[in-house]
């Protein structure tokens, strides 16, 4: 049976039927995105240990299409040099003028030099150390194709990091940089449980070298050279490790993350083959 609707309820049956059609879909307030966090409640985003993946895949077949950093960036320093009037560097180095020669391999008279910001308690720097470094190395620093500097660039997060940093810097004042940086990223799983940077740092000097690195590490003076080292890398704006700095003809290329062999000296090869 059909019943006919009165006048008043017609129109509320019109009134709810524009409002169906009328009325704004709801909105709920969705929750910020929120970067993870370290440890110590601080936000990953400014600063992280993660592999990235590279742009040199990319850049590799056209190198003019990786971006330089800006020409302030590239050729500021982060401090006022200590002597007003630094001693002459190779054109090759020009730019690059902040150099310790204990923590560097070379020639400075290189085409290419390469910054290398590393922290010994990211497992991505252990990775580009022992998979791609030691082959550069070989193929482009002994051969005089690549000035390799390292940096130290200890990212907060890491407990013990900066204190593998202290150990790496000193050992390189006795001239025993490689072996010392060697057992500290192969034992990196080990000391970043147990801090125990000293001891790993000890297997492989002999008791006279380990006095000689202890006494430095106990004297306080190695923290400026890292805290430079860092300041560095906020001007070319790093935020994480291990991040590669090229430079070449006057041009800065970065290179975040982990990047093969393979890839790196392909892009090597094109930039130093650049007119």
């Amino acid at each position: 049976m059909i019943r006919r609707l009165s006048l008043p309820g017609l129109l509320i049956m019109v009134l709810l039927v524009l409002g169906f059609f009328y009325m704004p879909p709801y909105r709920g307030e969705a929750p910020a995105s929120r970067p993870p966090q370290n440890a110590e409640g601080n936000s990953d985003s400014s600063y992280r240990s993660a592999p990235a993946p590279s742009p040199l895949a990319t850049a590799a077949n056209s190198v003019v299409s990786a971006a330089p950093l800006p020409e302030s960036a590239a050729k500021a320093a982060p401090h006022p040099a200590a002597n007003p009037q630094p001693q002459p560097v190779p054109q090759a180095m020009q730019g690059v003028t902040d150099v310790d020669p204990h923590k560097s391999m070379g020639s400075r008279n290189a085409p290419i030099i390469m910054e290398v910001f590393s922290d010994f308690q990211c497992p991505a720097c252990k990775t580009l150390y022992t998979s791609t470094n030691r082959l550069l190395i070989d193929n482009y620093v002994n051969t005089g194709k690549v000035f390799l500097i390292h940096r130290d660039f200890p990212l907060p997060m890491h407990a013990y990091s900066r204190v593998a940093a202290r150990y790496a810097r000193a050992a390189s004042q006795i001239n025993k940089l490689e072996p010392v940086e060697q057992v500290l990223f192969q034992n990196q799983e080990k000391w970043e449980i147990s801090g125990d940077v000293d001891g790993t740092v000890a297997a492989v000097l002999t008791p006279g070298e380990m006095a000689k690195v202890r006494a430095l590490v106990k004297g306080g003076t190695l923290d400026a050279g890292i805290d430079k080292d860092y300041a560095l890398g906020q001007i070319y704006h790093v935020n994480q490790t291990p991040t590669t700095i090229l430079h070449a003809k006057d041009q800065t290329y970065p290179v975040i993350g982990v990047v093969s062999f393979d890839t790196l000296h392909s892009f090597i090869d094109q930039l130093i083959s650049q007119k």
